[in-house]
Order: structure tokens, then sequence, then C-alpha cells
């Protein structure tokens, strides 16, 4: 299944672009969707999914197949099993930045292909959905921008004594809560 969504954010090409080229800050702004950790190039998260009483989580991996700083596109793989074993979830999701006057406009192509309960949805509900969740997305996604930019831009906080020991960068594990489908999709799905 093909998806297509576009979106713009508030904030410089630059900073966006040096987001999307970490998977450990963008993971937590998919709703549903919580980080589990890194390991080496490839990000571990997790996604639970609730349709009316049931919930259905995936854990799985993240990867870039592609970084192009020079066209500003970036290329994910991501594939993730569900935890009880009754379906799996993949997708390579691209994603090309341009600066705009405003800030950054993204264009976002979604290859995907899901199996089990998930997949008895139906494509026209899945892509409903997805748009819905696709802003869901944008909103976490600016805040987290303009959070970022906030932090970045704050006078940096007085030296610490001299330490022999180096600080290494902490990935922070994120505990993610369900993106509720019915929700989402409003009552075509309901009466599914």
């Amino acid at each position: 299944m093909d998806l297509a969504h576009e979106f713009e954010v508030s904030v410089p090409v630059e900073r966006a672009w040096e987001m999307f080229n970490d998977l450990s800050r963008v993971i937590p702004s998919l709703p549903g969707a919580g980080l589990d950790g890194v390991d080496g190039d490839i990000t571990l998260g997790n996604v639970k999914v609730k349709v009316g009483p049931v919930t259905a989580q995936y854990k799985g991996k993240a990867w870039f197949l592609e970084q192009d700083a020079a066209t500003r596109k970036v290329v994910v793989r991501a594939e993730g099993r569900d935890t009880r074993g009754q379906g799996n979830a993949k997708a390579t999701i691209t994603i090309s930045l341009a600066a705009t006057d405003g800030g950054t406009h993204a264009d976002v192509q979604i290859d995907m292909a899901i199996t089990g309960r998930l997949a008895q949805i139906g494509r026209g509900l899945i892509a409903d959905v997805s748009a819905k969740l696709m802003g869901q997305f944008v909103d976490n996604l600016e805040a987290e921008l303009v959070s970022s930019a906030a932090v970045a831009e704050a006078p940096p906080p007085r030296a610490m004594a001299e330490s022999t020991e180096l600080a290494l960068p902490l990935v922070e594990e994120t505990e993610s809560q369900p993106v509720d489908l019915l929700a989402a999709a409003g009552s075509p799905l309901a009466r599914r």
C-alpha cells in the first residue's frame, strides 16, 4: 500500500534536516510510538494500536537506507512484529525536505505492508487514519523542533569542575500510549 503526505513546519530546513537524521528524536513524535533504544545504526521502538477493546503492540526496528544531504532526502526502513505473533508491518518511508519562506516543507512517501488483524481494516480506512495520524505527528514534531530550538539558543550552563569521564549521549526510552484507531477514523471504522 502506498501513502503520500506533505506538511510544513516553522523551523529552518537545516534544523528539520538535523532532526530527521536522528530517528531517536523522530520516533517519540509518532502517535502510539515509543523508543526502546539504539543498537548501532538501528533504532529500536514499539507502536501500540487500539481498535475498540483490542490493543496490538508491535516491537520493531528502523534504520536509514539513504541519507542525502545534497537533496535533503532520507529513506527509512521500519519493520515490526506483533508481540502476540498475530501479524507484522513493514514500511519504507521517503522524506524529502525543502526550504520555504516560513520554514520547511516535507514530502512523505510511504510504501507499507501490513499482515494480521490490522490488515483487516482496509486500504481506504488506513489511508484516512494515516492522514489524521500524520496531522498529530506534525503537531508533535513541531513542538519538539521548537522546544529543541529554544534549548539550543539558551545560554550554556555554568561549567562543572573538570572531569576525566567522557560524557556519552543518552537515548531515553519512551513509553508509548496506544493510538486509538476508532478515535482517529471515526464512524467508518466503528461500523466495520
